[in-house]
């Protein structure tokens, strides 16, 4: 296997604190606390226990503004070695083919690595392409869903994945790109000494200087995925409130409830 694992970790949103521009179409980020994207961080234990087992070298890199700093020390206090984050003004508002393509870049000019392990998908937006989407523009393998990665050598990965039906085991050359599920194993909590490293660790940020993209190809001018439009949905349908405050009221209160049921045909 290639010296590298490449581990791509997305700072999100609190689910609490999730809020959308509903001119853009975007996640509100700014303001808003923000954490590491949960099922990295069983991407992350993966490419540890590999490094465990192999050796080489785990590098995380994650792509927003300079304050997704934290969510890649955190990956580095729990053993990550090293960090690139990607900030640019003109990365803003990138879709999941864009951020592809980004991230993909970004992989490529690191090199020498033989697995990219991702989360299965990220809880702000819930798709899952992201991972599969960095495999097409490497032009490599991707395998989804893994639960167990059984073996690994210089050329091929042998991995189970979850299907709907069950389980199947796969094998793919290297190198190649995994996705994986929380089956994969329960993550590390950080240790004192990796909390220490990673406040002394200085993160490479790269911008689009650094990668070459064509700018019409990333950011909302490069993104094919349109939010048309985000409203809140009113609910219009009348209530029927069966109400008790007293001892006195709990009869008649029963009766209307009853009575509702039944005109609905679930009481006969």
């Amino acid at each position: 296997m290639a010296n590298k694992i490449v581990v791509p970790i997305k700072q999100v949103p609190e689910t609490k604190s999730v809020k959308m521009d509903e001119k853009t179409g975007t996640v509100i980020r700014e303001g808003v606390d923000s954490i590491v994207n949960p099922l990295d961080l069983y991407a992350i234990e993966a490419a540890l226990r590999l490094r465990d087992r192999y050796g080489g070298e785990i590098v995380g890199i994650s792509m927003g503004p300079k304050k997704s700093v934290k969510a890649l020390k955190e990956a580095v206090s729990m053993g990550v070695d090293s960090a690139i984050l990607l900030s640019d003004r003109a990365f803003a508002g990138s879709d999941t083919w864009a951020t592809s393509l980004i991230l993909a870049s970004a992989i490529r000019k690191i090199g020498d690595f033989g697995l990219v392990v991702c989360g299965e998908r990220a809880t702000d937006g819930d798709t899952g392409q992201v991972g599969p989407g960095i495999a097409s523009f490497l032009g490599i393998p991707a395998l989804t869903y893994v639960s167990r990665i059984q073996d690994l050598s210089d050329k091929l990965c042998r991995a189970e994945r979850l299907i709907e039906d069950g389980r199947e085991i796969l094998e793919t050359s290297l190198p190649a790109v995994l996705t994986v599920i929380k089956e994969a194993g329960e993550p590390r909590l950080p240790t004192l000494r990796g909390k220490k490293r990673a406040k002394d660790l200085d993160v490479q940020i790269w911008g689009n200087d650094e990668l070459g993209i064509d700018p019409d190809k990333i950011g909302l001018k490069g993104s094919p995925t349109r939010v048309v439009k985000i409203y809140r949905p009113k609910v219009a349908r009348k209530c029927t409130i069966a109400e008790a405050k007293d001892e006195a009221s709990v009869g008649p209160a029963v009766d209307r409830m009853c009575g509702f049921l039944a005109d609905k045909g679930v009481l006969q």
